[in-house]
C-alpha cells in the first residue's frame, strides 16, 4: 500500500515521518557535498569499552510486507553495537550509510526538524563505533531500539553507542516502508533498488488505518528480531558476539512510534524484562473526528514488568500523550515510572540533541526552529541526562553490566 497523504509540516509524534515527502518509491539522490559544507559530529560514548558495530540483513518469510503487498516477505535491517575487544587499525562507521544520508539530505528541508536544504554533508558524520571489531568476551544484556516513525535507525546512534560502551549489546532496527530510507545489501526479484524509501505522506497519526499498520508492523518486526536473537549462532555476527548475548536479560527502548511499539512488545512478549518508551503514544487515534481513541492492549490491561515512560515538557501534543500514559500508569502500579525533561523538545532523545545546535551555530537553522525540535536545553545537559536515565533504568532492571 502507498498512502497518498496530504503534505504537512507537523509530525511531532512520529520522528521525521514528514521527511519522506515526495520521495516516491525510488531512492533519492542528493547533490554532492560542496566545499565548506558543515560536517556534524556526535558526542563520544562515556563507557570504558570501545564500541564495535555490524549491520545485519534479516528476512521474515512468514509474512508479507505490510506496506507493499507485492513484496512476499518482510525484510529488515539491523545494526548491532557492542563492547569491542580491539579496534586497532579500524575506522569509525558513518552515522548514516551514504545512500541513506543522500535521501535524508534531499528531503530534510520539508520535515518538522527544520533542517537546511543545503550546507550540510550528511554522509560525513561519523559514529564512534568500529565496523566488524571483535567482541569483548562476556555475557551481556541485549537492548533493542526502534526509532521514531519515518526516522532511519541511524538517528539513534549516539545513545546506542553509549549503552554499548557501558557493556550492553544494542540492536537498532529499521522498519522498511516506514523509515525514511533503508539501505539493503542489494536488490531482489521483488525490489529493484538497494534503497527503499518511506510510503508516508504527512503525519500517520492523522490516518488511523496507517497509524495502526505502522504500530502493528513494528511490534511484529521487534518480535521477529527477538526470535532470531534466540539463535545468535545463526546470525552473521562479528567474532565473539554470538556468545555475548545473554538471552535472559532483554530490554527494549524506542523513540516516539518506536516507544509505542516497545511498550506493546513488553506487554505481549514475556521474553522482554524491561522497556523504555521515549514519548510515544499508547493508543490509536479516533476513527472519526471527535470519536474515542482506542487504547493499546498494554494501556487497557497494564504491565507487570518495569516500564519507563520518559517525555519532555515541550511536547505540544502532550494532552493526547498524557491520556494514554495516565491510563497505563493507573493499571500498572509500581511497574511504571514516569519522568519528563524540562526545557526539552520531542527529538531530544535522538542525535538531533547534538546536531541541531551545531546547525544553529553555523547559521543553518534559527533559535526558534531549534527550540521547536529539541527545546532550549543545552546538549551538554540533555545528552548526559537522557543517557543517564535510560542506562540507569536498564542497569537497575537487567542486572549489573
Amino acid at each position: 500500500m502507498t498512502p497518498d497523504f496530504p503534505i504537512g509540516r507537523r509530525s511531532l509524534l512520529l520522528g521525521a515521518a514528514v521527511l519522506a515527502l515526495g520521495l516516491g518509491t525510488r531512492p533519492a539522490r542528493a547533490a554532492a557535498a560542496a566545499p565548506g559544507d558543515v560536517v556534524l559530529t556526535l558526542p563520544a560514548p562515556t563507557g570504558r569499552h570501545p564500541v564495535g558495530c555490524r549491520s545485519v540483513y534479516l528476512v521474515d518469510t512468514s509474512r508479507r510486507d505490510p506496506w507493499d503487498s507485492s513484496v512476499p516477505v518482510r525484510e529488515l535491517m539491523l545494526t548491532f553495537f557492542y563492547p569491542a575487544r580491539d579496534v586497532t587499525g579500524l575506522v569509525p562507521a558513518p552515522q548514516l550509510p551514504p545512500p541513506t544520508a543522500n535521501a535524508f539530505g534531499q528531503v530534510a528541508p520539508y520535515g518538522p526538524l527544520h533542517l537546511p536544504a543545503a550546507g550540510v554533508d550528511w554522509a560525513a558524520t561519523l559514529s564512534h563505533a568500529f565496523a566488524d571489531a571483535p567482541a569483548l568476551p562476556g555475557r551481556r544484556p541485549v537492548l533493542l531500539y526502534s526509532p521514531g516513525g519515518g526516522d532511519p535507525r541511524g538517528l539513534g546512534t549516539s545513545l546506542a553507542e553509549d549503552l554499548a560502551g557501558h557493556g550492553a549489546v544494542v540492536v537498532t532496527v529499521d522498519h522498511p516502508g516506514d523509515g525514511a530510507a533503508v539501505e539493503f545489501p542489494g536488490t531482489t526479484v521483488f525490489r529493484d533498488e538497494p534503497v527503499r524509501t518511506t510510503v508516508f505522506r504527512g503525519d500517520p497519526r492523522d490516518r488511523p488505518d496507517v497509524f495502526r499498520t505502522m504500530i502493528d508492523a513494528r511490534v511484529a518486526d521487534l518480535r521477529f528480531v527477538l526470535d532470531r536473537l534466540a539463535r545468535p549462532a545463526e546470525l552473521p555476527l562479528p567474532r565473539g558476539l554470538a556468545g555475548a548475548i545473554d538471552w535472559h536479560r532483554i530490554g527494549l527502548y524506542g523513540h516516539s512510534a518506536g516507544g509505542s511499539a516497545a511498550a506493546e512488545v513488553l506487554f505481549e512478549d514475556r521474553r522482554v524484562r524491561a522497556a523504555v518508551n521515549l514519548e510515544g503514544y499508547l493508543d490509536h487515534p479516533p476513527l472519526v473526528p471527535g470519536g474515542a481513541p482506542e487504547p493499546f492492549p498494554v494501556t487497557r490491561y497494564g504491565v507487570d514488568r518495569p516500564l519507563l515512560l520518559l517525555g519532555t515538557e515541550g511536547f505540544d501534543r502532550r494532552p493526547e500523550l498524557d491520556r494514554s500514559w495516565s491510563a497505563l500508569t493507573a493499571r500498572s502500579g509500581r511497574w511504571v515510572r514516569t519522568a519528563r525533561i524540562a526545557d526539552a523538545g520531542h527529538w531530544v532523545f535522538t542525535d538531533c540533541a547534538a546536531t541541531i545546535p551545531q546547525l544553529q551555530a553555523a547559521g543553518l537553522t534559527t533559535r526558534a526552529e531549534r527550540n521547536a525540535v529539541i527545546g532550549r536545553i543545552a546538549p551538554t545537559v540533555s545528552i548526559p541526562k537522557v543517557r543517564h536515565l535510560v542506562r540507569g533504568f536498564f542497569e537497575e532492571h537487567l542486572g549489573g553490566w
